[in-house]
């Protein structure tokens, strides 16, 4: 891993703020109050409003119980929106989510407790590839906080990349993360040369080594571009790996113990795609940890 310094370009513009919304899908189920409690935590974190959607009935119990869990956050002054629908669970999660103009969806993940990995459950991965906004999938909901110190975020040569590593140095702020680390997937196939003596093998090593020089070098620019506010006070380090995107990233997020990996979404998660996985389908079928997908 390499960390630097580089020259930061002067800007003034701090409008970074890449959630006004939230929402999050109320089940009561014996983690609810988890969910609530880590869903109004960043809400407070980013100054968002908080939609509370239920698949189901309206009733004054279901009311009264949100509102006697979310009790805590009235000095925060938290504010949240119950919503009452029922139907079918991800066509009303997904529709209240475009209705009300959801920035960010929180879904709660599966975990696999014979095989000590996680796994998105059917519901909430329907949600994450057909959700017209970011979507954070939460493994370990917890009542007490847990401190977020090291998120990874994606950083290879993607059109969205760079919103990716802006809403990263975000959320880094509001959580008071103190690490990031930009991982650039480079696929193998880049390395033309194939290995089979020792002149070979030092003509492949030059060649990754410019790579990785190249790829460092699109990733500062970027960073260049984020508000000193932003990246002031943090560990910023980039991390070139070559293998299979999606799952390069996942095996770095988990090994590392990332708190948090911060992905962009797919253009379009098609039959094909979950036949053959890639990039975020590997992700969505193990989590390293959790989970920001970004639209």
């Amino acid at each position: 891993m390499l960390s630097f310094n580089f020259k930061q370009k002067t800007r003034t513009d701090l409008s970074l703020k890449p959630f006004k919304s939230i929402g999050i899908g109320v089940a009561f189920s014996p983690n609810l109050k988890a969910n609530l409690f880590e869903a109004a935590r960043l809400a407070v974190f980013f100054d968002c409003k908080l939609f509370l959607i239920h698949v189901g009935d309206s009733s004054e119990d279901k009311k009264n119980m949100l509102n006697m869990i979310l009790e805590r956050f009235e000095k925060h002054h938290l504010n949240y929106e119950m919503v009452f629908k029922t139907g079918d669970p991800v066509n009303v999660i997904l529709s209240i989510s475009e209705e009300k103009k959801i920035d960010l969806l929180i879904l709660g993940a599966l975990q696999r407790e014979d095989f000590l990995k996680y796994y998105v459950g059917s519901i909430a991965r329907k949600i994450t590839r057909s959700a017209k906004c970011s979507v954070l999938l939460l493994i370990k909901p917890s009542v007490n906080r847990v401190p977020c110190q090291h998120i990874v975020v994606n950083g290879l040569k993607n059109p969205k990349t760079e919103q990716a590593i802006k809403t990263a140095f975000y959320v880094a702020k509001q959580l008071n993360a103190e690490k990031i680390t930009i991982v650039e997937e480079i696929k193998r196939e880049q390395i033309t040369v194939k290995v089979e003596d020792d002149k070979s093998l030092r003509r492949a090593t030059i060649i990754k080594e410019r790579i990785k020089l190249r790829e460092n070098s699109r990733v500062k620019e970027i960073i260049s571009h984020i508000p000193v506010e932003y990246t002031k006070n943090k560990t910023i380090k980039l991390q070139p790996i070559f293998g299979k995107q999606g799952y390069s990233i996942g095996h770095y997020a988990q090994i590392t113990r990332a708190d948090l990996l911060v992905m962009n979404a797919p253009k379009k998660i098609t039959f094909w795609d979950r036949l053959f996985p890639h990039d975020i389908e590997h992700i969505l079928t193990e989590l390293p940890t959790d989970v920001l997908i970004l639209q």
